[in-house]
């Protein structure tokens, strides 16, 4: 199955979960599709052919 991982397309397996992209949830924001999804949602986040996934990475400085 194919997905889009931060503008990037990613082989991902049928029924591939969020925690399977993105391990650690510490500092980390994803969204799925647009829609963001907490932390604790992400084992039962099942991934769809096509969805487009962001990751973003809280960072400190200015």
């Amino acid at each position: 199955m194919h997905v889009i991982l931060n503008g990037q397309p990613l082989e991902v397996a049928d029924g591939a979960r969020l925690p399977s992209l993105v391990p650690d949830a510490r500092g980390v924001a994803v969204a799925v599709n647009g829609v963001v999804v907490c932390a604790g949602d992400w084992p039962a986040t099942v991934l769809q052919d096509n969805d487009r996934i962001e990751v973003v990475t809280a960072r400190q400085g200015g």
